[in-house]
């Protein structure tokens, strides 16, 4: 390990709170070793500095030996130029009203300097590889799509008591998963809410905020579960009658493949890289047309027949994405470059 020509940048791997990007870190940065322990190694920080105060400790990474960096999470040492970079979106760049102004800022400037440096751009989607060409101006040669997985755990007939418990989830309820900012366009369920209720149905939304993200000012409906443990989130699916994911942007969407696995009906925006992640195993909407997500909702949450077309197609199309796919394509790239 210890001259393996590959180092792996862990510090988001090391996060206590974990998000699609977080997830693609701990996935990769522990399956390429395995898959190949000649060729990767891993640099994992104290969970001190697995966010902003571990910058500098991911910049002096340009200082370490290796012939290759692996950093999978947006970010790259700037004085490095033999650095393999996964980008998830450019979502800051594209619609900057979503974040704080300095973290745009930030952004333009770091961006386009990481990925005009790098050996290779990956990214997770068709969509976001369109972005990050337009965007950050990457020759569409040098970046390479790579989907994201589901984990094994994700999958029909999982434990939902335990998150049952923990939330308080003593009614039928739609779920929808997410950090707290306005991309997510939780608003857009508002006029499901009530016809759920109704049902005796409830409306429950998982997620966390982040401080460099700008929350919608509209008051979101459902009841908010706040951050869902990890190892709560397969029953939490599970326990669903439907998932709503009507985001206005996306660069892949991973709560949706993994509801899905765990035969959940899942309903989604026409937006970002949704409609080729989900395929066509979700009931696919416009999310500025409130009354047809509602009516989308109600179907995937009540009639027999569209859940059962749904959990099946669901069950399967999540199939196709599996992190040993991930990491074995993710290798093919880099072993490419060495």
């Amino acid at each position: 390990m210890r001259d393996a020509p590959v180092l792996i940048d862990a510090r988001a791997a090391a996060r206590a709170e974990i998000g699609g990007v977080e997830r693609v870190a701990r996935e990769l940065s522990a399956r390429l070793p395995a898959l190949r322990p000649d060729r990767y190694r891993v640099a994992r920080p104290p969970a001190a500095l697995a966010h902003r105060a571990g910058h500098a400790w991911e910049q002096a990474l340009a200082l370490r030996r290796c012939q290759l960096l692996y950093c999978p999470a947006n970010l790259a040492p700037l004085g490095s130029r033999r650095h393999v970079v996964v980008i998830h979106d450019v979502a800051a760049l594209s619609h900057p009203e979503w974040y704080r102004p300095i973290y745009v800022r930030y952004q333009r400037l770091l961006l386009p300097l990481i990925a005009r440096r790098a050996r290779r751009v990956i990214t997770v989607s068709e969509f976001s590889k369109r972005e990050v060409v337009r965007t950050l101006g990457v020759p569409v040669d040098r970046v390479e799509v790579v989907p994201n997985g589901v984990e094994p755990r994700f999958q029909r007939g999982a434990d939902s008591s335990p998150a049952r418990a923990a939330h308080r989830l003593d009614r039928p309820y739609v779920l929808a998963v997410g950090t707290l900012i306005a991309r997510k366009n939780l608003p857009a369920l508002a006029v499901a809410e009530p016809l759920l209720e109704e049902r005796g149905i409830e409306l429950v939304t998982a997620g966390s905020g982040r401080g460099y993200m700008r929350a919608d000012a509209r008051t979101p409906p459902g009841r908010p579960l706040g951050y869902v443990r990890d190892e709560h989130l397969p029953g939490l699916y599970a326990g669903a009658l439907a998932l709503a994911m009507p985001s206005l942007y996306e660069g892949f969407g991973l709560p949706c493949l993994e509801a899905m696995a765990c035969g959940t009906p899942v309903v989604a925006a026409d937006r970002g890289a949704l409609p080729d992640t989900c395929g066509d195993a979700a009931l696919v909407v416009d999310p500025d047309d409130r009354e047809s997500l509602a009516e989308a909702l109600l179907l995937a949450a009540l009639d027999p027949r569209v859940r059962e077309r749904l959990s099946e197609a669901g069950a399967e199309r999540a199939g196709q994405f599996t992190w040993e796919r991930s990491a074995a394509q993710t290798d093919a790239a880099i072993g490419a470059l060495l």
